[in-house]
């Protein structure tokens, strides 16, 4: 059933709302793919944080307008699903590659991140970019490092010496 001029606003609206607050951006191919299928891959990106939308290249090409993502309208060809990322750079990717590790059917197209667009050969590195929490707790790891190793450093000689009194006693008791 065709759209009428108010429902393509609407989509036209919604998707340049997300457009403007997301992350990045992945364009895959959904030729094939189930009823039951697509029901599960929209429910796993609730759950991941990920606006998922099936719509009109057109549209969509309007929709981005201006946004960081308008690099990929060039590129707009075929039946397209796009998901954009919106509490991290990587939720998109992660949720594309797990869905089409099990299934062949769904294509990734292009990945967009930072006004910039890239082939599909780069989802596998934008899929392992940490989340949030994950990196926040690299960067406390990092901070943390040299402060453990200055103790350990200042507790080594303690230690060395209590080593030393405990082989002398073990070796007076031995003998």
């Amino acid at each position: 059933m065709a759209l009428t001029l108010e429902q393509k606003k609407a989509v036209v609206a919604e998707v340049a709302e997300v457009a403007q607050s997301a992350h990045s951006a992945v364009a895959a191919e959904y030729r094939g793919l189930t009823v039951s299928e697509m029901t599960d891959l929209r429910r796993k990106a609730r759950d991941g944080g990920v606006y998922l939308k099936v719509a009109k290249n057109t549209l969509v090409r309007r929709a981005v307008e201006g946004t960081d993502f308008e690099c990929m309208s060039d590129e707009l060809t075929g039946p397209l699903l796009f998901a954009f990322s919106l509490e991290d750079p990587g939720a998109a990717a992660r949720l594309i590659k797990e869905v089409a590790k099990g299934n062949d059917r769904l294509i990734t197209r292009l990945v967009a991140v930072g006004a910039q667009v890239y082939g599909a050969e780069e989802l596998e590195r934008l899929s392992k970019l940490p989340t949030r929490d994950q990196a926040i707790a690299m960067l406390m790891g990092v901070m943390k490092a040299p402060i453990e190793k200055f103790v350990r450093t200042l507790a080594e000689p303690h230690t060395k010496l209590v080593r030393t009194v405990a082989a002398v006693r073990d070796s007076k008791d031995a003998a």
